[in-house]
């Protein structure tokens, strides 16, 4: 609770514009945010400690170290990375992305530090799908954004297949093994550690060439990052330690050696009650920040759509159009576009950047307070108007008929939408994984780009939902029959 007060305080400094402290502090101290993706193991993922480890990230540690900076690795996702980078909410992109022309013209991208491959990778039980040329007429899994998906789009005329993109890679594969898709594409490593972790697929054929992974940072970034990792990158390839870091996640480039590799930092146990207490303080802690994250939304909510509420009943038709306006906006747009536009899209025009979880707080604040503001002005227009006709005769003006008539009737309708409205804001909270915020939702991707355990995972991750939503919903009949017995 203490911790929720004090970060509620600093939504609060950062919206009045008074808290200017993280840029400071990330100057003096030469310090990057370098954003990556959450499921791309063997290149950046979550060890059994919730640590984040892998080629790119150890890569990213030892370039800072030579060239005598540090870093700040932020798990975004692939897709959210490159918004965020493009934004300037980032430094740079570390996360298994290709060098090509279309990205060298936007991007500053580094020299290359790993050769990628391409494979196909069938259901281990499947035994009709030998070869490319057995594709034809199927329907293929690709994850967006990647080397790989580009390599089989390329061969998609040829071979006559068709194709469906996912986010992350545990649900290409996923969609492979239940068979909605014949075959899925993505880098040899990557594959070969799904494979190694436990999951039944088999890879088919040579790797095609794909390209070279490469760090991103903006063109014109003032510090020159890019020149920086190049020079580190030759310095960690010149001491022998860039070797060793391939060789600590991929061994000698077998399935098996990697398999031995990948063993101490996959849970023993992976039965649903081993992953469970293995990953129980891993599930609680992103539990926390989704009740923290729900909490001041609600707080930012409920005044902002009590204000917008009250201004639609207001007899100025000025105040109602900015009500209805406000109303329409934000309870129009979706969830995930306004979250985006407001971490991405107003960085982007503003050129100032604003903290994922000041952005999650805005983006929960302006669609729930929308709701908020709707169910509030229809609690007050569902009291008779023949209370405010009563109220005005004997001599109370418009703010005290409101305040004293009014509104005591109107806020025993609005009571259970109260509570409903924070049901709706704790789910909501999910899509915020999209900018990387590390609530329930966030955590369980985290959690799966490790072990691959998919279903067990999001089977945990929805009993915990359940748990709290069904505390709250039971405490909203309560208030209900509570409020129905005093009438």
């Amino acid at each position: 609770m203490l911790r929720s007060w004090k970060l509620g305080i600093l939504v609060l400094l950062v919206w009045l514009g008074c808290w200017q402290a993280p840029q400071t502090t990330q100057a003096a101290e030469k310090t990057y945010v370098i954003g990556t993706d959450v499921t791309y193991a063997p290149f950046e993922f979550a060890d059994k400690n919730n640590k984040y480890i892998g080629i790119d990230i150890d890569l990213m540690n030892a370039v800072a170290k030579a060239e005598g900076f540090k870093v700040q690795i932020k798990p975004l996702g692939f897709n959210a990375a490159v918004q965020a980078l493009e934004a300037r909410q980032i430094d740079g992109v570390i996360a298994g992305m290709t060098i090509t022309p279309e990205r060298q013209a936007k991007l500053a991208m580094s020299d290359p530090y790993y050769k990628s491959g391409a494979s196909m990778a069938v259901s281990a039980k499947n035994k009709s799908i030998k070869s490319l040329a057995d594709l034809r007429g199927k329907r293929v899994a690709l994850k967006t954004g990647t080397a790989a998906a580009d390599y089989a789009l390329r061969l998609k005329k040829k071979y006559g297949f068709t194709t469906v993109t996912f986010d992350d890679s545990n649900n290409m594969y996923d969609d492979v093994r239940t068979g909605n898709s014949d075959a899925c594409f993505d880098d040899l490593p990557v594959l070969q550690y799904a494979i190694a972790t436990g999951l039944d697929l088999k890879i088919i054929g040579k790797p095609g060439k794909t390209g070279s992974y490469g760090f991103a940072t903006n063109k014109d970034n003032p510090d020159h990052l890019d020149q920086k990792f190049n020079a580190g990158l030759k310095k960690v390839r010149a001491s022998g330690e860039y070797k060793k870091i391939v060789a600590k996640y991929l061994g000698n480039g077998s399935a098996a050696d990697q398999k031995a590799k990948n063993a101490a930092v996959q849970e023993n146990d992976r039965s649903f009650i081993g992953l469970l207490k293995a990953n129980w303080g891993t599930l609680m802690g992103g539990l926390q920040e989704t009740l923290i994250v729900t909490l001041i939304a609600i707080i930012f909510a409920t005044i902002v759509g009590v204000i917008m509420g009250l201004l639609g009943v207001m007899p100025s038709p000025f105040w109602r159009g900015v009500s209805t306006t406000f109303i329409y906006i934000f309870r129009g747009l979706p969830l995930l576009v306004l979250a985006l536009f407001i971490y991405t899209g107003v960085p982007s025009l503003t050129g100032t950047k604003i903290p994922a979880f000041v952005a999650g707080i805005i983006t929960l604040t302006l669609n729930e307070g929308a709701y908020t503001a709707a169910f509030v002005k229809g609690g007050i227009d569902a009291v008779s108007d023949g209370q405010m006709e009563a109220a005005r005769s004997v001599g109370l003006s418009f703010g005290q008929a409101m305040s004293h008539v009014i509104l005591p009737q109107g806020l025993k309708i609005m009571i259970p939408s109260f509570i409903n409205q924070f049901i709706i804001t704790l789910k909501d909270t999910s899509i915020l994984s999209i900018i990387g915020i590390l609530e329930l939702t966030q955590t369980g991707k985290i959690i799966i780009a490790r072990n691959l355990e998919g279903f067990k995972i999001w089977t945990m991750v929805a009993l915990i939902y359940l748990v709290i939503i069904t505390v709250l919903t039971w405490l909203s009949n309560w208030v209900q029959k509570r409020l129905q017995s005093q009438n």
